[in-house]
């Protein structure tokens, strides 16, 4: 009885933070973007992913075991959503605003301490979009 209980709980949970998340344009669309860093090189790490749900708790305040739901939301009504699309809803944030997602998407990407070529363009291509410009590490 207890178990069900439990499930009845953490599913109402998920719920209401899915709630949440899609009533948040801003939101969704630095979850989108968050996510989307850890899929650019190719391979889902761990260590980015721990990093991702680190972000979301921390600064958003999604605890780990309301990420199913939030995962589903995304892949179900967001996965259509171009990177472009997803960075036009900060245009008009503070630049604080738009630092903070830049910084999470750096440390998404550096968590498994290997940035692929992949993981910086993404992160130069959004960064450009939110009108920062990011040096490469390469000598030149």
């Amino acid at each position: 009885m207890i178990g069900w209980l439990e499930a009845l709980k953490n599913r109402l949970e998920q719920e209401r933070v899915v709630r949440l998340v899609a009533n948040d344009a801003a939101l969704t669309a630095e979850l989108l973007l968050l996510f989307r860093v850890i899929l650019a090189d190719g391979e889902v790490e761990e260590r980015e992913l721990e990093a991702f749900r680190r972000v979301c708790r921390e600064s958003f305040g999604i605890e780990p075991d309301a990420m199913d739901g939030v995962y589903r939301y995304l892949q179900d009504f967001a996965y259509e959503t171009s990177a472009s699309q997803a960075t036009s809803v900060f245009a008009d944030l503070p630049i604080e605003r738009r630092q903070t997602l830049l910084d999470h998407m750096i440390e998404i990407a550096g968590a498994d301490r290997d940035i692929d070529p992949r993981e910086e363009k993404f992160v130069k291509r959004v960064a450009d979009m939110l009108d920062f410009e990011i040096k490469s590490n390469e000598a030149g």
